[in-house]
């Protein structure tokens, strides 16, 4: 695929990657209240956790040859990039731990190195185990 196709399709993936975030922190607001005034990130933790099993299962589609390269990339670096949050994910753990929230710094910081490590694994499994046919390939 030319150079500027690419770029224009992790555009477009990355563009829907920020809405698909957007929509789940709409979504989620009302669920990270905690009793007594605290904030949990929830909507942070849901998408960096859907997001790293969907990294796994791009990951597992490009090793058994069932998505091309140029897909993979707008898969992974356009929408997922776009989708999770690295950055979010730190500077919130900063803020609760500095609210004197440290439970829920720790469970953030903690409970997402986890889930989302275990998300992956289980992403790149299930794509692997199931033997995807590449993409347009016949039955």
């Amino acid at each position: 695929m030319a150079p500027l196709a690419t770029m224009g399709m992790l555009a477009l993936a990355g563009g829907a990657g920020a809405v698909a975030r957007s929509l789940v922190d709409w979504g989620l607001e009302a669920a990270g209240r905690l009793p007594g005034g605290g904030h949990f990130p929830v909507s942070t933790m849901a998408v960096n956790v859907s997001g790293a099993f969907l990294a796994g299962a791009v990951a597992g589609a490009l090793a058994t040859g069932a998505l091309s390269p140029s897909l993979g990339s707008a898969a992974s670096v356009g929408f997922l990039g776009a989708f999770t949050t690295f950055s979010t994910w730190m500077v919130q753990i900063v803020d609760l731990w500095e609210g004197g929230e440290r439970r829920s710094a720790l469970l953030h910081l903690l409970g997402s190195l986890a889930a989302g490590v275990t998300a992956a694994a289980l992403g790149l499994m299930l794509v692997v185990s199931l033997g995807v046919a590449p993409l347009g390939s016949q039955p």
